[in-house]
């Protein structure tokens, strides 16, 4: 049973975790099916970038958990409400312009979130961030480059580029709640970064030429377990090998 003092911290692992599970098997979906044979490899890096960093954190969940499960009971496991992710990274980016654009928002996202992690009180999560925080500095940088490739391109994909933004902007807002007061001092509070973040994507946007919509946000709650609909096909997708032969090792 997981002690009191570590449940919230637990809660707040688990949702970098499973942000960062849920992306990579999004961005698995890209291979082969990228614009380019260099993208396709790209993006399939990206996502095992993605995958490490769960791998980490889902093993750090379990210890704090203290049930026994591993990363593999974790990631296979657990139904669509027991999962803590935003809506951002769940949803389907079969356009490659949403591809790039929901990239650019959440890299710089994990960008600032690292960075404050990696200096705060809790050694394990510092240590998983300072070393995350160069993987996620490359995939800033790549998203940027694409958004202002597309952004300042051709009619066609300045269109879909801003498309995409205008897609993608209303999840971004979830991704800055606030954790539990109690845990202020022992890791990153997502509410502080903000500012940082928004302004980063701000400046990439307006340099490719875009603009971001002024729209409501969309509706929260990943991080309590309500998602939308793609996410129960998406883990029928990534659990069912697991689930069809419990107990197997290679």
């Amino acid at each position: 049973m997981t002690h009191p003092s570590n449940t919230l911290l637990l809660e707040y692992t688990l949702g970098l975790a499973d942000d960062a599970l849920v992306y990579a098997q999004r961005l698995g979906w890209w291979i082969s099916r990228a614009p380019e044979l260099e993208e396709d490899v790209a993006l399939a890096n990206i996502g095992l970038d993605q995958l490490g960093q769960a791998r980490s954190l889902l093993t750090y969940a379990g210890q704090l958990e203290g049930e026994g499960r591993t990363e593999d009971d974790l990631a296979y496991l657990r139904d669509d409400r027991e999962f803590r992710n935003v809506k951002l990274v769940e949803r389907p980016m079969t356009d490659f312009g949403v591809a790039m654009a929901r990239m650019t928002m959440f890299s710089t996202y994990q960008l600032h979130l690292y960075r404050a992690l990696a200096r705060s009180g809790d050694e394990t999560l510092s240590a998983i961030a300072a070393k995350a925080v160069k993987e996620v500095a490359y995939h800033v940088d790549h998203a940027s480059h694409w958004m202002l490739r597309l952004g300042d391109g051709t009619e066609e994909s300045h269109a879909r580029m801003q498309a995409a933004l205008d897609q993608e902007w209303p999840y971004v807002d979830e991704l800055f709640t606030p954790v539990d007061p109690a845990l202020v001092d022992r890791v990153a509070d997502p509410a502080a970064i903000r500012d940082a973040v928004l302004g980063d994507v701000r400046r990439v946007v307006a340099e490719a030429t875009l603009s971001l919509p002024d729209v409501a946000p969309a509706l929260g709650g990943g991080r309590q377990g309500m998602h939308t609909e793609h996410l129960g096909y998406l883990l029928a997708e990534m659990q069912h090998l697991h689930r069809s032969h419990p107990g197997a090792t290679w």
